[in-house]
């Protein structure tokens, strides 16, 4: 697959710039897959007005690949979407599947993906650590010959590699890749990535997307400009693949189109960049930052929890689990920033998300 035989109506969410969720994964406790909580967060996110969901990505625990989740999770969120009718009515959406392993895993979960008809796959190199970069090149050539990538750079404090600007201008030059998720949690290695794309003059086919989810805001309000060829080129972070985003969906369905419309009109009002560390001091407890981010999937699942989506915060791995003095951070963050909670619009779409 082509990113040329994706729908154009879906392509042209992905390149506007969408709220993706990075779809969480829900356990009963005696951590098997809940079917009906699974199916009730994909319809939250989509009456929430997301523009498509990553699932089978890091949020959704790369584990449930060693348990035999990995299908039924993406069939089951794939089967939600086709039959589910959002808030608004049907629009079109982009659906990305996270890709894992090395080249024969990765191959594999490309081809069932695709056929579940997913539009793109996210791609995760931390299985490639100490693979050199023509290595890491060759295995993302292959993937892409099956079907369109999204890059993924994933911090490092979660398994992610460090990788260069030659790394990501040779990425970014692969026809098949058609957006980047950038994850570093680092100023200098988002810049990396977006120095490689202009590098590889394919800033109007791969389309930014943040994963730093200690940044946002200001990762989707600044343009960056660099030199190519003697001329200024601009290019802007359009939306947001964000763990952060699988909670408080429809908070950050509203940031992002205040987002668009700043840009669109040149007007950055001061209280739209003080919402970055507000949104921020959110993340910092969503994600456990205190513990080096041990809690940062059992933080999103609290909230989930504290809406009535989850009925516990149980991770695949029984390790897994808050922190000492998370969830009290938790509390302090939603009665700091009221404005960034969706716990009325929860509660009053509860019953019908959990609806057979």
């Amino acid at each position: 697959m082509h990113w040329s035989d994706i729908p154009a109506a879906s392509l042209a969410v992905l390149r506007k710039g969408a709220v993706l969720p990075a779809h969480l994964l829900a356990l009963d406790a005696q951590r098997e897959l809940d079917r009906q909580r699974q199916r009730a967060m994909t319809r939250y996110y989509l009456d929430a007005g997301a523009g498509g969901i990553a699932v089978g990505v890091h949020s959704t625990q790369f584990a449930i690949r060693d348990v035999g989740l990995y299908e039924p999770v993406l069939d089951l969120a794939m089967q939600t979407v086709r039959d589910w009718t959002p808030l608004g009515g049907k629009r079109p959406l982009f659906m990305i599947a996270g890709l894992a392993g090395r080249t024969e895993q990765a191959l594999r979960e490309a081809a069932t993906a695709s056929a579940m008809g997913y539009h793109a796959g996210l791609l995760s190199l931390a299985a490639m650590k100490g693979a050199d970069e023509d290595s890491l090149i060759e295995h993302c050539q292959q993937i892409a010959d099956v079907m369109p990538v999204v890059g993924f750079y994933l911090q490092e404090a979660v398994g992610g590699i460090a990788l260069s600007t030659r790394f990501w201008e040779r990425f970014a030059a692969i026809d098949n890749v058609v957006a980047i998720k950038m994850a570093p949690f680092n100023r200098y290695r988002t810049l990396d990535v977006i120095r490689g794309v202009v590098a590889a003059r394919a800033e109007q086919r791969v389309t930014l997307y943040t994963g730093n989810d200690d940044h946002i805001v200001l990762d989707l309000l600044t343009p960056f400009v660099f030199q190519r060829d003697g001329q200024p080129v601009t290019v802007r972070i359009q939306g947001g693949l964000l763990g952060h985003w699988s909670v408080w969906t429809q908070r950050a369905v509203q940031l992002l189109g205040r987002v668009h419309r700043a840009v669109a009109t040149g007007e950055i009002e001061a209280d739209l960049l003080a919402l970055d560390s507000q949104v921020t001091d959110c993340n910092s407890a969503l994600f456990d930052v205190a513990h080096d981010f041990h809690g940062c999937i059992a933080g999103c699942h609290e909230i989930l929890r504290r809406q009535g989506l989850l009925e516990g915060v149980w991770c695949l791995d029984p390790a897994e689990g808050l922190s000492p003095g998370q969830a009290e951070e938790l509390s302090r963050v939603s009665t700091a920033y009221p404005e960034l909670i969706d716990d009325a619009f929860v509660s009053a779409n509860l019953p019908r998300w959990l609806a057979p």
